[in-house]
């Protein structure tokens, strides 16, 4: 058996560790690009999904992921009563819920009513 062989080629060490970190250089530049093409606008888009989810009231127009399009009519901590054709009334997970249409309207005040400018009293 050849000694250069056994010791490595002429006895040399291997090269420094600076190969080593630099092997790992592109896969840490992938991981970042993943992170900001990909994850952290997913996260977003679940922490608006939450949003939404938690801030359902009686009377919002939804759309179900079954593709069931309805209003609230009644609101629990975990299910939504929704009307989905006159008097008919299904019950759903909040989670169920994937898309808000329309949010309900706020309450109208009440009308003022106006006084008569044109008054006859001088008669």
């Amino acid at each position: 058996m050849n000694i250069a062989y056994a010791m490595g080629q002429g006895g040399a060490g291997a090269p420094g560790g600076s190969g080593g970190f630099a092997s790992f250089i592109p896969l840490i530049l992938m991981f970042v690009i993943f992170y900001f093409l990909l994850i952290r606008p997913q996260q977003k888009k679940t922490k608006e999904h939450r949003q939404m989810i938690d801030n359902l009231k009686t009377g919002d127009r939804i759309i179900t992921s079954g593709g069931l399009h309805g209003r609230i009519t009644g609101v629990t901590e975990s299910a939504l009563t929704v009307e989905i054709a006159e008097k008919v009334r299904v019950k759903v997970n909040r989670s169920s819920v994937s898309a808000l249409m329309q949010t309900s309207p706020p309450p109208a005040a009440p009308k003022k009513e106006k006084k008569d400018k044109t008054d006859n009293s001088k008669a």
